[in-house]
């Protein structure tokens, strides 16, 4: 496996694993994280223009995508019912989907991404189990609550 900046040529295949990811999260119990528009396509587009979406591919074939930033997030400046365990700079993962289940793709990710650079912050829906696994699988610890612009809360979580 290797990541690299998605391109154009992988947009199809980005939104095809949102679609996919949409679906599996519907129909195992988190209906509300994601919803018909986001991710989609567009939003890796937009990632390509500005530097911040990522693949995972495998044999020449796109496993995984992802948004990855070294820098603040404003919806992490404020955090809720706990705290964050270092304010040094840090690395953001949003929007993280895989092609097939279980086959460690997203702790490879993870590693790599920390590989990268050790401070990563990441968020997801309270419903998302699976994606709370494989934090805590990868070493990722809770932290509490941050809110999206739209009000929606997510857990965070913190790796140093």
């Amino acid at each position: 496996m290797l990541i690299r900046p998605a391109t154009e040529a992988d947009v199809p295949a980005c939104d095809e694993i949102y679609r996919a990811a949409k679906e599996f999260m519907h129909s195992n119990g988190n209906p509300d994280q994601w919803n018909l528009a986001y991710p989609s396509g567009n939003d890796v587009m937009e990632g390509i223009a500005d530097g911040t979406s990522f693949v995972c591919e495998e044999g020449g074939e796109v496993i995984a995508t992802f948004f990855y930033r070294i820098g603040a997030d404003p919806t992490y400046s404020i955090i809720y019912d706990g705290k964050w365990l270092s304010d040094e700079k840090y690395g953001v993962i949003h929007r993280i989907a895989v092609k097939y289940q279980g086959r460690g793709i997203i702790g490879f990710i993870f590693d790599e991404m920390f590989k990268a650079h050790p401070n990563l912050r990441i968020d997801t829906h309270e419903n998302n189990l699976p994606m709370q696994r494989a934090l805590s699988k990868a070493g990722f610890k809770y932290c509490g609550v941050i809110h999206l612009p739209d009000g929606a809360p997510r857990i965070a979580f913190q790796k140093i």
